[in-house]
């Protein structure tokens, strides 16, 4: 009887080790100081973008991206790809150039691999769209994350409202 308490204590600190090492702190720093005025910023696509979720971890919201960024998403971005049986992406839907999306909020994970600022992005047609929150850690140039700034939706993917 005592190995069988002792095995179940044994089991659990092993999976709270686990679950420990491998989680990931999600927070919304909207209200920080550099990312106060980034929520409500919009942006116009410049290049033909698909909707995707990896099928290896899922994410709180689709992601968006290209070949360019996204190596398994196929080089050519087409409708007609959404639902093949690609081996490490599903794709959800494509989003064309002059789409217009608008930063919803800024989110900071951290997990023992490092700490990264995400954008999640609402499409301006949400209320037609499957899905109209999305996340743009793909299109982001998140290098300034390392002096402090904040990371910024990449020009050749897209351009903010206005600046055309």
């Amino acid at each position: 009887m005592k190995w069988l308490i002792a095995a179940v204590v044994a089991a659990f600190l092993a999976v709270f080790v686990y679950l420990q090492l491998h989680s990931v702190k999600t927070s919304y720093i909207n209200g920080l100081a550099p990312y106060t005025n980034l929520p409500g910023r919009g942006f116009i696509l410049e290049q033909d973008c698909y909707v995707f979720k990896f099928k290896a971890h899922d994410s709180d919201w689709p992601l968006i991206g290209s070949h360019e960024a996204v190596p398994e998403l196929p080089a050519q971005v087409s409708a007609a790809n959404i639902g093949a049986d690609l081996p490490g992406v599903r794709l959800l839907d494509v989003l064309k150039v002059g789409d217009h999306f608008r930063i919803a909020s800024v989110r900071r994970d951290e997990s023992r691999a490092g700490t990264t600022i995400t954008f999640e992005i609402a499409l301006a047609d949400e209320a037609t769209r499957k899905y109209p929150r999305l996340d743009a850690f793909w299109i982001m140039d998140h290098a300034p994350e390392k002096t402090g700034a904040a990371p910024w939706i990449l020009a050749h993917f897209a351009v903010p409202e206005g600046k055309e």
